[in-house]
């Protein structure tokens, strides 16, 4: 019998944080004297991709690498301060992660989050024990959209790659779940439907999701196969 995982991005994915994100990048950009991003270029260049990225592009000219931590341990700071008093899942997210562990589908957070804002997101939320494996971005030496992160939490919980289904809400992320040869399902919660793609399936939230559901997506490319 095959078995199965879901493998879900963290922000954006299991809660609705980006706009926190993108406050707290504003506000770093302006107290560094920098034009603030708008909403548009969040979304396209740093909306999934690792901070540390995001600073080496727009800040490292400027400072060197203990530098951009110290901009990068300010920035989650700012966000953790902003996103505190409004942490909660996606709307029926639990419900879902408790259906697809009755139903013996593996289950791993892969995201590009630091492990300071993974933990910081796991202490507010009783949702840690349905998932097999956390991975975050240490030791990922390749970020979205290469599907390093995806491939290593596929081997982490011990499932191939053709059996594992990414839930992603960012561009690069859906990019690097394509390029690891996974199923996707998007979440509205960043991007128009339009803008994600391509993919397997589009949510709003995960009120009408069911595992059965992701089931036929892999049922249907194995019918594909075989006629």
């Amino acid at each position: 019998m095959r078995e199965f995982a879901a493998i879900f991005d963290m922000d954006g994915t299991l809660i609705d944080n980006n706009p926190y994100h993108f406050k707290s990048w504003q506000v770093l950009f302006k107290n560094h004297g920098k034009p603030e991003p708008d909403r548009e270029t969040f979304n396209r260049e740093m909306s999934g991709v690792p901070g540390m990225v995001t600073l080496r592009k727009y800040f490292g000219d400027e400072y060197d690498e203990e530098g951009l931590k110290k901009l990068y341990k300010e920035t989650s700071e700012i966000y953790q301060q902003e996103y505190a008093p409004h942490v909660r899942p996606i709307d029926g997210l639990e419900n879902f992660l408790h259906e697809l562990k009755n139903k013996g589908f593996k289950t791993a957070v892969a995201s590009s989050a630091s492990t300071v804002n993974i933990e910081f997101i796991f202490s507010r939320l009783n949702l840690r024990h349905y998932f097999d494996a956390i991975i975050d971005a240490t030791g990922i030496t390749k970020p979205k959209p290469e599907p390093q992160i995806f491939l290593k939490a596929a081997d982490t919980i011990k499932t191939k790659p053709a059996n594992c289904i990414v839930f992603e809400d960012s561009v690069s992320g859906v990019k690097a779940a394509n390029a690891a040869g996974m199923k996707v399902v998007a979440i509205t919660t960043t991007h128009k439907a339009g803008e994600l793609k391509p993919v397997d399936m589009v949510i709003d939230d995960y009120t009408k999701l069911t595992a059965k559901q992701l089931l036929q997506l892999f049922e249907d490319n194995y019918e594909r196969k075989h006629q």
